[in-house]
Protein backbone atom coordinates (compact mmCIF):
# COMPACT_ATOMS: atom_id res chain seq x y z
CA UNK A 1 0.00 0.00 0.00
CA UNK A 2 1.52 3.37 -1.00
CA UNK A 3 2.33 5.60 1.94
CA UNK A 4 3.06 8.81 0.05
CA UNK A 5 0.22 11.37 0.01
CA UNK A 6 -1.00 11.55 -3.56
CA UNK A 7 -2.73 14.88 -4.01
CA UNK A 8 -3.27 18.34 -2.56
CA UNK A 9 -5.99 20.39 -4.22
CA UNK A 10 -7.23 23.78 -3.11
CA UNK A 11 -7.59 27.42 -4.10
CA UNK A 12 -4.15 28.79 -3.33
CA UNK A 13 -3.24 32.46 -2.83
CA UNK A 14 -0.09 33.51 -4.68
CA UNK A 15 1.65 35.38 -1.89
CA UNK A 16 5.04 34.99 -0.18
CA UNK A 17 4.83 33.93 3.45
CA UNK A 18 7.03 35.68 6.02
CA UNK A 19 7.00 36.51 9.70
CA UNK A 20 6.21 40.24 9.71
CA UNK A 21 4.70 42.99 7.53
CA UNK A 22 8.15 44.40 6.75
CA UNK A 23 9.62 41.02 5.81
CA UNK A 24 6.51 40.25 3.76
CA UNK A 25 6.98 43.47 1.80
CA UNK A 26 10.63 42.72 1.13
CA UNK A 27 9.97 39.10 0.22
CA UNK A 28 7.28 40.16 -2.23
CA UNK A 29 9.78 42.23 -4.19
CA UNK A 30 12.47 39.56 -3.89
CA UNK A 31 10.01 36.99 -5.16
CA UNK A 32 9.39 38.98 -8.32
CA UNK A 33 13.12 39.11 -9.02
CA UNK A 34 13.72 35.46 -8.22
CA UNK A 35 10.87 34.37 -10.49
CA UNK A 36 12.60 36.15 -13.38
CA UNK A 37 15.95 34.59 -12.41
CA UNK A 38 14.43 31.13 -12.19
CA UNK A 39 12.63 31.56 -15.50
CA UNK A 40 15.94 32.51 -17.13
CA UNK A 41 17.59 29.37 -15.78
CA UNK A 42 14.63 27.24 -16.78
CA UNK A 43 14.87 28.46 -20.35
CA UNK A 44 18.59 27.75 -20.40
CA UNK A 45 17.90 24.22 -19.16
CA UNK A 46 15.48 23.64 -22.07
CA UNK A 47 12.36 23.20 -19.99
CA UNK A 48 9.18 22.40 -21.92
CA UNK A 49 7.21 25.27 -23.45
CA UNK A 50 4.15 24.48 -21.35
CA UNK A 51 6.18 24.60 -18.12
CA UNK A 52 7.76 27.91 -19.15
CA UNK A 53 4.29 29.35 -19.68
CA UNK A 54 3.25 28.25 -16.18
CA UNK A 55 6.29 30.03 -14.73
CA UNK A 56 5.44 33.18 -16.70
CA UNK A 57 1.93 33.15 -15.24
CA UNK A 58 3.35 32.86 -11.71
CA UNK A 59 5.87 35.58 -12.55
CA UNK A 60 3.19 37.99 -13.73
CA UNK A 61 1.33 37.57 -10.45
CA UNK A 62 4.56 38.23 -8.52
CA UNK A 63 5.53 41.26 -10.57
CA UNK A 64 2.10 42.82 -10.12
CA UNK A 65 2.61 42.63 -6.36
CA UNK A 66 5.62 44.94 -6.44
CA UNK A 67 3.26 47.92 -6.50
CA UNK A 68 0.12 46.39 -5.06
CA UNK A 69 -0.76 43.25 -3.19
CA UNK A 70 -2.19 40.50 -5.36
CA UNK A 71 -5.45 39.27 -3.78
CA UNK A 72 -6.45 36.76 -6.43
CA UNK A 73 -6.25 33.00 -6.27
CA UNK A 74 -4.85 30.44 -8.62
CA UNK A 75 -6.56 27.06 -8.73
CA UNK A 76 -3.98 24.30 -8.91
CA UNK A 77 -3.97 20.56 -8.39
CA UNK A 78 -0.57 19.71 -6.91
CA UNK A 79 0.46 16.09 -6.60
CA UNK A 80 3.33 14.41 -4.73
CA UNK A 81 5.37 11.78 -6.57
CA UNK A 82 8.37 9.56 -5.97
CA UNK A 83 11.43 10.87 -7.86
CA UNK A 84 12.12 9.13 -11.16
CA UNK A 85 14.70 9.49 -13.99
CA UNK A 86 12.32 11.57 -16.14
CA UNK A 87 12.53 14.31 -13.49
CA UNK A 88 16.24 14.90 -14.12
CA UNK A 89 16.11 18.21 -16.01
CA UNK A 90 13.41 19.73 -13.80
CA UNK A 91 15.25 18.86 -10.57
CA UNK A 92 18.59 20.02 -11.99
CA UNK A 93 17.04 23.37 -12.89
CA UNK A 94 15.72 23.84 -9.34
CA UNK A 95 19.16 23.06 -7.87
CA UNK A 96 21.17 25.12 -10.36
CA UNK A 97 22.43 27.55 -7.71
CA UNK A 98 22.39 25.14 -4.74
CA UNK A 99 26.13 25.68 -4.20
CA UNK A 100 26.12 29.29 -5.36
CA UNK A 101 28.06 29.57 -8.64
CA UNK A 102 30.37 26.62 -7.98
CA UNK A 103 31.14 24.32 -10.91
CA UNK A 104 30.55 20.85 -9.52
CA UNK A 105 28.99 17.49 -10.36
CA UNK A 106 25.40 18.70 -10.11
CA UNK A 107 24.25 16.02 -12.55
CA UNK A 108 25.67 13.32 -10.29
CA UNK A 109 23.95 14.97 -7.30
CA UNK A 110 20.61 14.91 -9.10
CA UNK A 111 21.18 11.25 -10.02
CA UNK A 112 21.61 10.41 -6.31
CA UNK A 113 18.37 12.20 -5.46
CA UNK A 114 16.40 10.47 -8.21
CA UNK A 115 17.93 7.10 -7.41
CA UNK A 116 16.63 7.24 -3.82
CA UNK A 117 12.96 6.55 -4.48
CA UNK A 118 11.90 5.44 -1.00
CA UNK A 119 12.73 8.81 0.59
CA UNK A 120 12.09 12.01 -1.31
CA UNK A 121 9.26 13.80 -3.09
CA UNK A 122 8.80 15.87 -6.22
CA UNK A 123 5.80 18.15 -6.62
CA UNK A 124 4.07 18.51 -9.98
CA UNK A 125 0.73 19.66 -11.27
CA UNK A 126 -1.88 16.93 -11.41
CA UNK A 127 -2.15 15.37 -14.91
CA UNK A 128 0.52 17.71 -16.26
CA UNK A 129 1.77 16.31 -19.58
CA UNK A 130 4.80 18.60 -19.51
CA UNK A 131 6.01 16.95 -16.28
CA UNK A 132 7.23 20.24 -14.79
CA UNK A 133 8.85 20.03 -11.34
CA UNK A 134 7.71 22.65 -8.84
CA UNK A 135 9.53 21.33 -5.77
CA UNK A 136 12.03 18.70 -4.66
CA UNK A 137 12.66 17.56 -1.11
CA UNK A 138 14.87 14.72 0.13
CA UNK A 139 17.55 13.73 2.64
CA UNK A 140 20.81 12.09 1.57
CA UNK A 141 23.08 10.20 3.96
CA UNK A 142 26.52 11.83 3.70
CA UNK A 143 28.26 8.63 4.78
CA UNK A 144 26.40 6.33 2.43
CA UNK A 145 27.30 8.45 -0.59
CA UNK A 146 30.73 9.65 0.59
CA UNK A 147 32.60 8.13 -2.39
CA UNK A 148 30.52 9.93 -5.00
CA UNK A 149 32.23 12.85 -6.72
CA UNK A 150 29.33 15.22 -6.07
CA UNK A 151 29.38 14.58 -2.31
CA UNK A 152 33.15 14.95 -2.16
CA UNK A 153 32.86 18.30 -3.96
CA UNK A 154 29.99 19.40 -1.75
CA UNK A 155 32.06 18.67 1.37
CA UNK A 156 35.01 20.60 -0.05
CA UNK A 157 32.74 23.54 -0.80
CA UNK A 158 31.33 23.62 2.74
CA UNK A 159 34.77 23.40 4.35
CA UNK A 160 36.09 26.19 2.12
CA UNK A 161 33.27 28.61 2.94
CA UNK A 162 33.38 28.08 6.71
CA UNK A 163 35.64 30.74 8.21
CA UNK A 164 34.36 30.60 11.79
CA UNK A 165 36.94 28.87 13.97
CA UNK A 166 34.38 27.78 16.54
CA UNK A 167 32.26 26.09 13.84
CA UNK A 168 34.82 24.48 11.52
CA UNK A 169 35.52 21.63 13.97
CA UNK A 170 31.82 20.82 14.26
CA UNK A 171 31.46 20.91 10.49
CA UNK A 172 34.46 18.62 9.96
CA UNK A 173 32.96 16.17 12.43
CA UNK A 174 29.59 16.01 10.64
CA UNK A 175 31.28 15.65 7.26
CA UNK A 176 33.77 13.07 8.52
CA UNK A 177 33.46 10.78 11.55
CA UNK A 178 29.74 11.47 12.03
CA UNK A 179 28.78 11.38 8.34
CA UNK A 180 26.91 8.07 8.61
CA UNK A 181 24.50 9.77 11.02
CA UNK A 182 24.02 12.96 8.96
CA UNK A 183 21.24 13.60 6.48
CA UNK A 184 21.77 16.39 3.96
CA UNK A 185 18.33 17.99 3.94
CA UNK A 186 17.71 19.25 0.40
CA UNK A 187 14.60 21.32 -0.25
CA UNK A 188 14.12 23.59 -3.23
CA UNK A 189 11.05 24.90 -5.01
CA UNK A 190 9.94 27.49 -7.51
CA UNK A 191 9.27 30.82 -5.89
CA UNK A 192 5.67 31.37 -4.83
CA UNK A 193 4.99 27.70 -4.34
CA UNK A 194 1.92 27.88 -2.07
CA UNK A 195 3.10 27.70 1.56
CA UNK A 196 0.17 25.41 2.34
CA UNK A 197 2.17 22.64 0.68
CA UNK A 198 5.09 22.93 3.11
CA UNK A 199 3.70 21.00 6.12
CA UNK A 200 2.56 17.96 4.08
CA UNK A 201 5.82 18.02 2.12
CA UNK A 202 7.97 17.92 5.25
CA UNK A 203 5.61 15.46 6.95
CA UNK A 204 5.94 13.16 3.95
CA UNK A 205 9.74 13.39 4.05
CA UNK A 206 10.18 12.67 7.74
CA UNK A 207 7.51 9.97 7.72
CA UNK A 208 9.32 8.27 4.84
CA UNK A 209 12.60 8.47 6.72
CA UNK A 210 10.95 6.78 9.69
CA UNK A 211 9.38 4.10 7.49
CA UNK A 212 12.70 3.49 5.72
CA UNK A 213 14.28 2.48 9.03
CA UNK A 214 11.77 -0.37 9.09
CA UNK A 215 11.01 -1.15 5.44
CA UNK A 216 14.36 -1.06 3.63
CA UNK A 217 15.45 -4.58 2.58
CA UNK A 218 18.84 -4.65 4.34
CA UNK A 219 20.04 -3.62 7.79
CA UNK A 220 22.68 -1.38 6.18
CA UNK A 221 20.03 0.56 4.28
CA UNK A 222 17.73 0.74 7.29
CA UNK A 223 20.58 2.13 9.39
CA UNK A 224 21.43 4.71 6.72
CA UNK A 225 18.16 6.49 7.50
CA UNK A 226 18.64 6.57 11.26
CA UNK A 227 19.83 10.15 11.22
CA UNK A 228 20.98 11.96 14.33
CA UNK A 229 21.69 15.25 12.55
CA UNK A 230 20.50 17.16 9.51
CA UNK A 231 22.65 19.58 7.54
CA UNK A 232 20.90 22.35 5.63
CA UNK A 233 22.39 24.63 2.96
CA UNK A 234 20.19 27.59 2.11
CA UNK A 235 20.14 31.36 1.55
CA UNK A 236 18.35 34.41 2.89
CA UNK A 237 18.62 38.20 2.99
CA UNK A 238 20.87 39.66 5.68
CA UNK A 239 20.80 43.27 6.76
CA UNK A 240 23.91 45.13 5.65
CA UNK A 241 24.43 47.68 8.44
CA UNK A 242 27.15 49.55 6.57
CA UNK A 243 24.87 50.01 3.58
CA UNK A 244 21.94 50.91 5.81
CA UNK A 245 23.94 53.60 7.62
CA UNK A 246 25.07 55.06 4.30
CA UNK A 247 21.51 55.17 3.02
CA UNK A 248 20.20 56.76 6.23
CA UNK A 249 22.54 59.70 5.75
CA UNK A 250 20.74 60.42 2.49
CA UNK A 251 17.24 59.75 3.86
CA UNK A 252 15.19 60.72 6.89
CA UNK A 253 13.55 57.29 6.99
CA UNK A 254 13.43 55.67 10.42
CA UNK A 255 11.98 52.32 9.33
CA UNK A 256 13.13 49.41 11.45
CA UNK A 257 14.85 46.87 9.26
CA UNK A 258 14.90 43.25 10.37
CA UNK A 259 18.23 41.46 10.67
CA UNK A 260 17.17 38.60 8.38
CA UNK A 261 14.51 38.11 5.74
CA UNK A 262 13.95 34.42 5.03
CA UNK A 263 13.15 33.40 1.47
CA UNK A 264 11.81 30.04 2.68
CA UNK A 265 9.63 30.34 5.81
CA UNK A 266 10.80 26.99 7.17
CA UNK A 267 14.37 28.28 7.30
CA UNK A 268 13.60 30.64 10.19
CA UNK A 269 12.34 27.69 12.26
CA UNK A 270 15.35 25.57 11.33
CA UNK A 271 17.67 28.49 12.13
CA UNK A 272 16.18 28.91 15.59
CA UNK A 273 16.37 25.17 16.26
CA UNK A 274 19.89 24.71 14.89
CA UNK A 275 22.64 23.67 17.29
CA UNK A 276 25.03 25.80 15.24
CA UNK A 277 25.08 27.68 11.95
CA UNK A 278 27.34 29.93 9.92
CA UNK A 279 26.90 32.41 7.08
CA UNK A 280 28.89 32.75 3.89
CA UNK A 281 28.95 35.33 1.07
CA UNK A 282 27.36 34.49 -2.27
CA UNK A 283 28.83 35.29 -5.65
CA UNK A 284 25.48 35.11 -7.45
CA UNK A 285 23.74 38.21 -8.75
CA UNK A 286 22.36 40.52 -6.10
CA UNK A 287 18.89 42.04 -6.06
CA UNK A 288 18.89 45.84 -6.38
CA UNK A 289 15.48 47.22 -5.34
CA UNK A 290 14.36 49.97 -3.02
CA UNK A 291 12.97 47.53 -0.46
CA UNK A 292 16.17 45.47 -0.49
CA UNK A 293 18.64 48.32 -0.67
CA UNK A 294 19.91 47.54 2.83
CA UNK A 295 20.09 43.78 2.31
CA UNK A 296 22.49 41.28 0.84
CA UNK A 297 21.66 37.78 -0.37
CA UNK A 298 23.68 35.51 1.93
CA UNK A 299 24.30 31.78 2.22
CA UNK A 300 23.65 29.90 5.44
CA UNK A 301 24.60 26.41 6.66
CA UNK A 302 22.65 24.98 9.59
CA UNK A 303 23.05 21.82 11.66
CA UNK A 304 19.89 20.54 13.35
CA UNK A 305 19.52 17.61 15.74
CA UNK A 306 17.13 14.93 14.50
CA UNK A 307 15.47 14.95 17.92
CA UNK A 308 14.31 18.52 17.22
CA UNK A 309 12.50 17.64 13.99
CA UNK A 310 9.27 16.90 15.87
CA UNK A 311 9.31 20.47 17.18
CA UNK A 312 10.12 21.75 13.68
CA UNK A 313 7.09 19.97 12.22
CA UNK A 314 4.80 21.35 14.94
CA UNK A 315 6.07 24.89 14.49
CA UNK A 316 5.76 24.68 10.71
CA UNK A 317 2.14 23.57 10.97
CA UNK A 318 1.43 26.37 13.46
CA UNK A 319 3.08 28.94 11.21
CA UNK A 320 1.19 27.96 8.06
CA UNK A 321 -2.16 27.29 9.68
CA UNK A 322 -1.96 30.55 11.59
CA UNK A 323 -0.94 32.71 8.63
Amino acid sequence: MPRKPARHHRLLPVRPLTFSPFARSVARVATAYLVKHYMHNAVQQSAGDEFKEKLKIIGRHSESSEDEEFDGVVQADFAFFDPKPDDFHGVKTLLQSYLDNKQWDLSGFVDLILGQTTVGTVVKLEDDEDNGIFSIITALNLGRYKDHKCITELKEFLLNICHEKDKIGNLRSLLGDEAQKVGLLVSQCVVNLPPELLPPLYDALFDEISWATEDEPTEELRNSFRFKFYLVVSKFYKLNLQQKNANQKRSSSTDKDEAFVYIKPEDEILHKLSMWSFLFPLQTQQVATHELKNYQLTGIVMAVKAEDISSFRQQLHALINGS
